[in-house]
């Protein structure tokens, strides 16, 4: 399940709400039948669905929270440190931890409180047990209450994460808003990424996959930026994240045309890659546009490999693939 598949929480009180309603469907479901017994069996029996019913229900609910968040330690270091960025990764283990408290409270709840009320001996005794184990469970529902607004808050930030196959041979194309980066994933991936002639256009991390020597490639579309981390808004870091923990080859997209960026801002961008310590592919866009390329270039003084057209680029790629 992808994050944005993740169920949305409801609040306390739906939660609430829709266990004692189908706990009192349930019962009156069982008056119709025509229960034989005397009145204080029935009411026993009535009281004893109707706890059975709101367990099941709470439980039922509790466990599919657990089970559709992500369990934060089998998470890869990239969702790991991007949940970082939103949420305290202490308080989400505490959410889920009461909850999980919580399915063992209703054991207990419904154990205790079963028992009790089989041995009643008065229609006064089961009515007062009844009211003290609603009045049990809304308790319990009230201490899971922040944990629960907790959870759906950061069940809306997860939406918002890339789906990313992490242990997949990745290249993330690098390099400020608008330089060429859509168009080059495009190209070597076949994408329909959303292409704009304003800056900052990317609102998100593309993606495309390609094949290079029968080895499937999944391509990342990462924004660039000068700020510090803590500066960048939530789609820079995201690729920030995706180069330092995600990509194998960075291709280092240069718009020679300054058309955007002039040379000085984008030169000092590429040397800010320098901390990832990851193979480096300069690719040289929109060189159709201007007749002196080479004399741009040169006053780079790039050290690592350029290219400007797709075959090229494809070769340097697939060389380091092995």
């Amino acid at each position: 399940m992808g994050f944005n598949e993740i169920p949305k929480v409801e609040t306390a009180k739906f939660y609430l709400d829709l266990a004692f309603s189908r706990a009192t469907k349930e019962a009156s479901s069982l008056r119709s039948s025509k229960m034989k017994g005397d009145r204080l069996n029935i009411q026993k029996n009535i009281e004893l669905t109707k706890l059975k019913s709101i367990k099941s229900s709470l439980k039922e609910v509790f466990n599919r929270i657990i089970k559709t968040f992500p369990s934060i330690d089998q998470l890869d270091d990239f969702y790991m440190h991007l949940i970082k960025c939103y949420f305290s990764i202490g308080d989400f283990r505490k959410a889920l931890s009461s909850v999980n408290w919580g399915i063992t409270k209703l054991a207990d709840f419904h154990k205790d409180y079963s028992y009790k009320i089989k041995l009643a001996k008065s229609l006064d005794e089961v009515n007062k047990l009844k009211s003290s184990y609603y009045g049990r469970i809304s308790s319990l529902l009230k201490r899971l209450k922040v944990h629960l607004e907790f959870l759906e808050l950061a069940r809306r930030d997860m939406r918002s994460f890339p789906t990313i196959k992490t242990k997949l041979f990745s290249v993330a194309l690098f390099g400020f808003p608008n330089v060429g980066k859509s168009t080059l994933l495009n190209k070597l991936g076949g994408s329909k990424a959303k292409i704009s002639n304003y800056a900052f256009t990317t609102k998100q991390l593309n993606m495309a996959y390609t094949s290079i020597d029968e080895e499937k490639i999944q391509l990342l579309d990462t924004p660039g930026s000068l700020n510090r981390f803590e500066k960048l808004n939530d789609i820079e870091k995201q690729a920030y994240l995706a180069l330092k923990y995600v990509a194998h080859v960075i291709v280092y997209v240069f718009d020679l045309t300054e058309a955007s960026y002039p040379l000085k801002d984008q030169l000092k961008l590429f040397n800010s890659l320098k901390e990832f310590d990851k193979p480096v592919v300069v690719y040289l866009s929109k060189t159709d546009l201007i007749d002196d390329a080479d004399d741009r270039l040169s006053k780079l003084k790039l050290s690592v490999k350029v290219v400007s057209d797709l075959d090229s680029l494809r070769k340097e790629i697939s060389e380091e693939i092995y």
